[in-house]
């Protein structure tokens, strides 16, 4: 039995280096992009965080043009088209008659048709898969490198700002009269998710890099209303997905990323499910409660 269970979920990581990379890779991955997926999901942006992926590719796509798949030169340009159309979005918003959320949906099928235009104009088929679904089991160091530096710039970054995310979050209108920090821990938050986004784009590809950020959040959503237990059980979860979908890639050759996100999927349903049983069960035990009394 032991054997069994070694070879199932250590031998993957002990024997293979690919593998311990990933999940290096997709651990520190979610230590940073699980709490900025809590505030998205809190501050009702949870839209705005898969347009922001989408509005990352063409600058990705640029720096696969002037460098070929160079993590640095896609993470660059990544950064840079992603501030771009969130600018963009936000000034047209302020200067039009236009909906934010309709001027940012506008601005990320822009980008992202660009993006796969160039890409796939000016390089294969295997690029644009690498590009949309991440390369999780291809992680070198310098994308190692790369998510660490990230994650740990992020969670000092959203550290600072964390009391300013808190108050919007709560009272948006308190917090503008009593401090003027709030325009500048918007862009910071916005820079952050840019960020975060960009980082998972090169372990989990364009597509699913947001499923890291909004999934583990929304499961978090249905056991407590506390933030502090919110982002851990976010980050737990995203971790148990990261490990549950390696494995399930590796023991039944699936695509790595799509894998985690349907583990993902696959706690989501599983809470909405328990949680519909929990509440059932607690208006029953009422009734019958408030049934006992009467007769009383």
């Amino acid at each position: 039995m032991t054997n069994v269970l070694f070879e199932l979920f250590i031998e993957p990581f002990s024997n293979y280096s690919f593998m311990s990379r990933a999940l290096w890779g997709c651990l520190v991955l979610s230590l940073s992009a699980a709490p900025i997926g809590v505030f998205l999901t809190l501050r009702k942006m949870s839209l705005t965080g898969d347009a922001m992926a989408h509005a990352i590719l063409p600058g990705a796509a640029v720096g696969f043009l002037v460098s070929g798949l160079s993590i640095y030169a896609m993470t660059i340009g990544g950064i840079i088209a992603g501030c771009i159309v969130a600018l963009l979005s936000g000034f047209v918003a302020r200067h039009s008659k236009a909906e934010e959320d309709s001027s940012l949906a506008a601005f990320y099928l822009l980008s992202l048709a660009v993006g796969v235009l160039i890409i796939s104009s000016k390089g294969s088929s295997v690029d644009l898969l690498h590009v949309l679904f991440g390369s999780t089991l291809a992680l070198n160091n310098e994308a190692l490198f790369l998510l660490t530096s990230i994650a740990t710039v992020s969670t000092l970054a959203l550290a600072l700002v964390y009391r300013a995310l808190v108050l919007e979050c709560v009272d948006p209108d308190f917090f503008k009269t009593v401090s003027r920090m709030g325009g500048a821990a918007h862009y910071i938050f916005l820079l952050l998710v840019v960020l975060n986004l960009v980082a998972g784009f090169h372990a989990l590809g364009t597509l699913m890099s947001v499923g890291l950020m909004i999934l583990p959040a929304a499961v978090a959503r249905f056991w407590t209303n506390q933030l502090g237990p919110m982002i851990l059980i976010a980050f737990l979860c995203a971790s148990f997905s990261c490990l549950c979908g390696l494995l399930l890639s590796y023991h039944f050759a699936l695509a790595a990323s799509p894998a985690i996100i349907l583990v993902l999927g696959g706690l989501y349903i599983t809470s909405i499910i328990l949680i519909k049983q929990r509440d059932l069960f607690s208006k029953k035990h009422t009734s019958l409660s408030l049934s006992g009394q009467t007769n009383a």
